[in-house]
């Protein structure tokens, strides 16, 4: 703990107790996620620490839930998006030729459409599931992931140790998982903070436009949507849900800072 700077420690605490109220969510849960147990937009209370919501729902219920929903489908859209597009980018790399080509040119015409409009668009004909969230998030972003992984990877294939693994005759899992992704890791870990993050936006965004998470169901997107009309009065319920995408981001990219920096400084090429 000596050795962590006081911005990664602070990034650590926050994001740990986001991602503990995620799992513990049924547990530290005052009320039921969809439970009408108050007014309309009650004020903060000892009851409802942060007030109800535009039908009389207790918000702090609702935002533990949302975080939980929303943590989710940002995480597993990420893990997805990070398997695919880095496999497909040392794939890529260490084959070369017309496969390389392939794929790229498949990827830069994905890349070319707006990646909002094109989840409006799958979205509006598929039926809007949690897991269909999940795949469509994590397939439009791992292209973003492929460009990175690619130009990484193209790099560390030219090294001698990979050179080295071809001549002993490895196969290509043995180059892509041994050889290249290790070396590799320093900047994947950095974008995966900021994917993180750019998967809770999208996410919420969704929400927010009527495509994302489906009520009752909460997530942060949909609770801003939900209390939007309170602004006009002064009803603080819409901002909670931006404070707390706020204070995520903040937290993830000082943990991914830190840890791209460790990995930074301890890495080193393979003889």
């Amino acid at each position: 703990m000596k050795n962590i700077p006081i911005s990664a420690l602070i990034g650590l605490i926050l994001t740990a107790l986001y991602f503990l109220m995620a799992l513990l969510a049924p547990l530290i849960a005052p009320y039921g996620m969809a439970e009408v147990v108050g007014d309309v937009w009650e004020p903060s209370s000892s009851k409802f620490w942060l007030g109800t919501d535009n039908i009389g729902r207790d918000l702090l219920s609702r935002m533990i839930y949302g975080g939980r929903t929303t943590i989710f489908i940002a995480t597993a859209a990420t893990i997805l998006s990070f398997v695919t597009g880095s496999v497909l980018a040392f794939f890529a790399a260490v084959m070369g030729g017309w496969v390389d080509q392939v794929l790229s040119r498949f990827v830069d015409l994905i890349m070319s459409i707006p990646t909002l409009i094109f989840a409006l668009v799958v979205l509006s004909v598929m039926p809007v599931t949690i897991p269909i969230l999940i795949v469509v998030m994590g397939l439009l972003d791992s292209t973003r992931v492929y460009r990175l992984a690619r130009a990484v990877a193209v790099d560390i294939s030219v090294m001698d140790y990979v050179e080295a693994a071809r001549l002993r005759g490895e196969k290509i899992g043995w180059i892509i998982f041994r050889e290249i992704l290790p070396n590799a890791l320093s900047p994947l870990i950095a974008e995966m903070g900021l994917r993180f993050i750019f998967a809770v936006l999208f996410v919420s965004t969704l929400s927010f436009l009527g495509l994302g998470v489906q009520p009752p169901e909460a997530d942060w997107g949909g609770i801003v949507k939900e209390n939007k009309e309170g602004i006009v009065y002064g009803i603080p319920a819409a901002l909670l849900p931006a404070v707390a995408i706020a204070t995520l981001a903040i937290s993830v990219n000082l943990v991914a800072d830190w840890v791209l920096n460790r990995t930074t400084s301890l890495k080193g090429g393979r003889g």
